[in-house]
């Protein structure tokens, strides 16, 4: 019988037992010549303090480094979003520049014509037959100013025509007079302009033609009493196209129907220092 080898009588607890038979190594069956013992594999095993880590535990590493970048990141958005003040929002009306100071109430608005257009009041929506003017004002108070997206309001005290002339059939002249004055007026963030006159004072033009019988008075109504433009800040203007007017009175040589264009550019606050521009926001 063979004793104990000297590895199972001194082998530390955690290294693994061999397989083989007690002496840890096997000898060939049926074999005649010496063949050397050789001891049964030991599997690997990290001794206690090794630096060596196993798949799981370096999976379980890598897991906990992306939560911890994740977690550095969000911190750092969290930061940058605290740190950046909001934008403060604008009104509807401002003067100077999109989002710039707003426009006071009680602030007056003017503007003529844009250079090189003339006010129009055609027969037709597409014709050149009417009258047209060459100069043309208006003016309006600010009754109203919120903040953008909104709506702001506005009074339209003055609205005035020179230097026109008519093409209509047996005339030559005309004059042009804005009756009813004053209007109610809106400006949207969306850029839509409205001017509405009411029951008792309704949108309405008075246009005296000039004629070798003498002057001829016709009187026309806007349809539906309102008008409606539209703002823009490219050029600071606001555009009417084809806004249709109903004769209410008038001899046969007044047309039928008035259809109104005309862009109105720069518009400015007179009430500020240096007559700014004024942008719709």
């Amino acid at each position: 019988m063979r004793s104990p080898s000297i590895e199972t009588a001194v082998r530390p607890p955690w290294y693994p037992a061999p397989t083989g038979p007690p002496g840890g190594c096997r000898d060939p069956p049926d074999s005649h010549a010496p063949t050397p013992c050789r001891p049964d594999p030991v599997p690997s095993r990290p001794r206690p303090g090794s630096t060596n880590t196993t798949t799981e535990e370096s999976d379980t590493h890598m897991r906990r480094l992306v939560r911890l970048a994740i977690a550095a990141s969000a911190a750092l958005l969290t930061t940058l979003a605290v740190g950046t003040p909001a934008l403060a929002a604008g009104n509807v009306l401002t003067y100077g520049s999109n989002g710039g100071n707003a426009v006071a109430v009680g602030d007056t608005l003017t503007s003529g014509l844009k250079t090189g257009t003339t006010a129009n009041l055609y027969s037709t929506a597409t014709g050149t037959t009417g009258v047209k003017c060459s100069v043309s004002t208006f003016t309006a108070r600010v009754t109203g100013n919120p903040l953008a997206p909104g709506t702001a309001t506005e009074t339209v005290t003055g609205h005035t025509f020179s230097s026109c002339s008519s093409n209509v059939v047996g005339t030559s002249g005309a004059t042009v007079t804005v009756n009813n004055l004053p209007f109610a007026s809106t400006v949207t963030s969306g850029d839509v302009v409205t001017v509405t006159g009411t029951a008792t004072a309704p949108i309405q033009t008075t246009i005296v033609l000039s004629s070798i019988f003498g002057p001829i008075t016709c009187v026309y109504r806007a349809s539906n009493n309102t008008m409606t433009g539209t703002a823009s800040d490219l050029d600071n203007s606001i555009k009417f196209v084809s806004q249709q007017f109903v004769k209410y009175s008038g001899a046969n040589t007044c047309f039928a129907n008035g259809f109104f264009s005309a862009t109105y550019a720069p518009v400015r606050d007179t009430t500020q220092t240096g007559s700014p521009l004024v942008f719709v926001n």
